[in-house]
Parts: structure tokens; C-alpha cells; sequence
């Protein structure tokens, strides 16, 4: 396991050495379960330690801190293939090299389930980010893809698995398989954290349970309204070629927008890196009031709205703030309270809620 370009005392002793060198720590934890947050007959266990190490991840970049180190437990049964082990343990190592962290540690268990819990480290370079300083004016920005995990998980739901895809090869071309690929290995963009810190973000979080579900948490810790301009949404081909698939087919359970169900049912039920290939459109659409609740559109659309996983970073900045090309602006802070879509409150829930 790589053990970071920080730490000094890996794998072996007791605890590890991390370094710090702003003198600040950023620590986070996330659980994953099996048949909450992922399936063996779902995803390939390459796949469950990329999403595994993604989640805790995108929490330290949410920051606008650094990652610098995963600590990882694993409690599963005496069955467990030894090499589905090692496989998951290749996908946290390739995850955290990605992120520019290292895994200095953990422990095991015996379980009657799979059970992960995976804590992260990082390095504040800048002030943190936190979900309170979001102020009426500030833009609303994106970076990262948002629904492409939620449309892979309505895919798998509906029996359409794509094919499994071996550590480090070719992405898939088709565009439906694209999106499971991105549901089973979610990509954030970690360097957009710290990078959001320079450029003065005055709030962030990570996409984990929906975008609206996520701006409320900034828009109640912040005391302010954050409206979403769903024209500026950007709702790509593969979208709404699955939602036109699924719709096609009765039996798969998809729902239109509106409908009061969420068309992503869950904030972790399985994980796969974006791959290159089929972009979202750069801009957006019609807004949602526009669009007939029953159309592929509006149910891609909420999957943008309201489908959780991808990790992508959401922030808010000060309206002059001159944002890189991949920060796209897609609405704005008021005053008020909570979060609304083109003005108007959101009919059904913005997101996963665990416990309802």
C-alpha cells in the first residue's frame, strides 16, 4: 500500500505518522456496507476500494484541504475470497494515488457482511472552507459531474448491468455503460478543493446524498437562500438516453420528475470512475418548469437535481470571483432560507435521507 509523500511511519507500528505541515489536520470518516452502499454482484471489489477511498476523499477537498493519508478497517466473512480482498485493496491503493495520499493503516474483523470504514486525512494549505460563510450575491458553482451515478444505479436497478471493467482499462464507449462505469467508480476532482480555497470560496461540500440535499445543508449552516438555475444544469446525451431507455421499458421503476419519488433511491448502493468519452453538454437546457414531467429530459434532470455519489464539489464564491473553466456557475445566493430551483421550491426530496 502506498504510504504518501508525508507519512514517516507506515504500515506496521501501532499508529502511523502523518505530517502536517500548515500545522492544522483535516480528518473525516465514512462507513460503506454491503447491500446499503454497495453489491459483490454489482461491482468488482477494484471497484468498492475506489468508491471506498472516493467518499472519505472528496470530504478532505470539500475542505479545501490536501489529502494526505487513508486509514482503513475491513470486517468481513471467514468465506471472503482472499483475492477479492487483495483486488479491493489494489482499488483503495489506486484511489488514494490518485488523490495524492497514502494508507498508513487499519485493522480487520470477522463480519457476517462486508463492512468498510475508511478515514481520511489531509492539509489545510489555506483557512478551511466551511459550510457557513456563504453570503447573498455569492455565485453557485460546480465542479465534477452530477447524476451520471444516479443514472447508473437506476440502470443496474432495472437489470442492465454493463459489463465488469478490469483495473486500469479502457473506459466503455457505449453511453449507457459509461454511466454505470461512473456509479461504480465515482471520480471527484480532488485538486478543486484547494483550488476553490485560493479563489476565495466562501462555502463548499461534496455531492454525496443530491445537489439540492447538499446546498441545503450550506444554505441552513450558512442562514441564506441558494437558488439553482436549472437552465444552467448541464444534462448531457448519456442522461437522457438512459432516462429514454429506462422510460421505455415499464418494469424498470423509473419515475418522472415530480413524481414526489426520488429517481435515485439511495446514497450509496454501489461505485465507477467517470471515464472520458461521451461529455455533458457544457451548458444546460430548457428549466425545469418548462419541461413535460414525463419526458426524458425532466427525469435526467432530476437526476442532476437530486442523484447523489458522484462527488462532485459544490461552493459558493464572491460574485466578482473570475472562476476557472471547469467551475461552472449554475446559481446564486439570497436572502432567505433554504434551497430553491428557478425561484420555486422543489416538489419532492433533494436527495437520499438515511433514515427515512
Amino acid at each position: 500500500m502506498p504510504a504518501g509523500p508525508l507519512t514517516s511511519v507506515g504500515i506496521g507500528d501501532d499508529a502511523a505518522v502523518v505530517g502536517a505541515p500548515s500545522g492544522s489536520v483535516v480528518a473525516a470518516v465514512d462507513l460503506l456496507i454491503e447491500g446499503r452502499h454497495f453489491r459483490r454482484d454489482w461491482s468488482a471489489a477494484y471497484d468498492i476500494g475506489v468508491k471506498a477511498a472516493a467518499r472519505s476523499l472528496a470530504d478532505i477537498a470539500a475542505m479545501g484541504a490536501v489529502n494526505t493519508a487513508l486509514l482503513v478497517a475491513l470486517a468481513a466473512p471467514g468465506t471472503l475470497p482472499a483475492r477479492w480482498a487483495t483486488d479491493l485493496a489494489d482499488g483503495l491503493a489506486a484511489e488514494a494515488a490518485r488523490a495524492g495520499a497514502g494508507i498508513v493503516g487499519g485493522d480487520t474483523a470477522r463480519a457476517d457482511l462486508v463492512i468498510l470504514s475508511v478515514t481520511a486525512l489531509g492539509d489545510l494549505t489555506n483557512r478551511p472552507v466551511l459550510r457557513s460563510g456563504a453570503r447573498p450575491g455569492d455565485l453557485v458553482a460546480v465542479a465534477g459531474s452530477l447524476g451520471r451515478s444516479a443514472a447508473g444505479l437506476a440502470l443496474l436497478q432495472a437489470g442492465r448491468p454493463a459489463p465488469a471493467r478490469a483495473p486500469g482499462g479502457d473506459p466503455p464507449s457505449d453511453p449507457l455503460a459509461e454511466l454505470v462505469a461512473a456509479h461504480r467508480r465515482p471520480a471527484p476532482p480532488y485538486d478543486a478543493g484547494p483550488e476553490a480555497a485560493l479563489l476565495g470560496a466562501t462555502a463548499m461540500i461534496d455531492v454525496s446524498d443530491g445537489l439540492l440535499a447538499d446546498l441545503g445543508h450550506v444554505a441552513e449552516a450558512s442562514g441564506v437562500q441558494v437558488d439553482v438555475d436549472s437552465s444552467r444544469l448541464a444534462v448531457g446525451r448519456a442522461l437522457r438516453a438512459a432516462a429514454a431507455s429506462l422510460m421505455a421499458n415499464p418494469s424498470s421503476g423509473t419515475r418522472a420528475a415530480g413524481s414526489g419519488t426520488p429517481v435515485s433511491p439511495d446514497s450509496g448502493a454501489d461505485g465507477t470512475r467517470r471515464p472520458p468519452g461521451l461529455a455533458d453538454a457544457p451548458g444546460g437546457g430548457p428549466p425545469a418548469a418548462a419541461l413535460p414531467a414525463d419526458s426524458p429530459q425532466a427525469v435526467a434532470l432530476e437526476w442532476v437535481l437530486t442523484g447523489g455519489e458522484d462527488h462532485a464539489l459544490v461552493a459558493t464564491f464572491p460574485p466578482s470571483t473570475a472562476l476557472p473553466a471547469r467551475w461552472r456557475v449554475i446559481g446564486e445566493v439570497r436572502e432567505g432560507a433554504g434551497v430553491t430551483v428557478d425561484g420555486a421550491p422543489h416538489q419532492g426530496p433533494g436527495g437520499w435521507q438515511h433514515f427515512r
